[in-house]
């Protein structure tokens, strides 16, 4: 499988402030795991988000002579992707694009179309810098604000994106309100529709519900996860404090279960799970 670890989904809401040196060490031990992608950062306004303000200096001490891991940072417009990719050592941007209305604004600050746009020009840009543009299809499995939800709406904005040439997509369960059913109708339809599209899970949910919907994507073909030791993270709008991200040590409890390779050195995860201990408290 394609796993992501997300210390940057863990990291960004964190009440206290992490020191941007045990930030880096803590992404330096991640990259010893050998997880395909560590998610390490965002270039998105620091009065937003002031844990993420020293992004770009974290980003410049990481040591990929320790694996073959790629660096993915979040922006949330072409100003934010700009100063990403003038950081050589990030691979991929990742842009969170809702498919709730009403979210995309709270998030970004522009309408579903405008960030469409925005899509438009940066995925020029990471193009031109020879480098890779993820979307995460934020609210993909239903929303928190009363508005309807339909899968139609996932397959409208798939066709819109692969059309433009958007090859990787993260549905993304914002606020863990997906469910089962949903989860396993989304894998179904959406994937088989694109082929050309590289699609995976970002799941918020609680800690006990991470098997099952482990279980509902894989069983439907999804074979590419995002996740974050001990579940710290998750959206700071949901209205559950037990909704956070998906744990990393139950992705990996899953793949044992079902006899999945783990192709990541679990050893070296004891030893950053130990070290998350210290940062997050748990």
């Amino acid at each position: 499988m394609f796993l992501t670890e997300c210390p940057r989904d863990a990291m960004q809401g964190w009440g206290e402030m992490i020191p941007t040196q045990q930030k880096i060490d803590y992404i330096n031990r991640l990259m010893e795991v050998r997880f395909d992608v560590l998610d390490c950062g965002s270039f998105v306004n620091p009065k937003t988000m002031p844990q993420m303000a020293d992004s770009g200096i974290v980003v410049d001490e990481i040591d990929k002579s320790l694996s073959n891991t790629k660096l993915s940072v979040v922006v949330a417009n072409l100003r934010g992707a700009e100063k990403a990719l003038s950081h050589e050592q990030i691979d991929i941007l990742g842009f969170p694009f809702s498919i709730s209305e009403t979210f995309q604004h709270r998030n970004t600050n522009k309408s579903r179309e405008e960030a469409f746009t925005e899509v438009v020009n940066i995925l020029e840009l990471t193009k031109s810098e020879g480098r890779q543009l993820n979307l995460y299809f934020s609210m993909a499995f239903g929303n928190p604000y009363g508005e309807s939800w339909k899968w139609e709406d996932v397959d409208f904005w798939s066709k819109r994106f692969e059309e433009i040439g958007i090859k990787d997509v993260l549905l993304s369960d914002t606020t863990g309100v997906g469910d089962v059913e949903r989860i396993s109708l989304l894998f179904n339809k959406i994937p088989a529709k694109y082929p050309n599209i590289n699609f995976g899970a970002h799941f918020h949910n609680r800690y006990e519900d991470s098997y099952i919907k482990l279980k509902a994507a894989y069983d439907e073909g999804c074979r590419r996860f995002d996740s974050a030791i001990k579940g710290i993270g998750g959206c700071p709008m949901a209205k559950d404090d037990l909704v956070g991200n998906m744990p990393t040590e139950k992705v990996f409890t899953f793949m044992q279960s079902e006899k999945i390779d783990i192709q990541q050195n679990l050893l070296h995860f004891e030893s950053a799970y130990n070290m998350a201990k210290d940062i997050f408290h748990f």
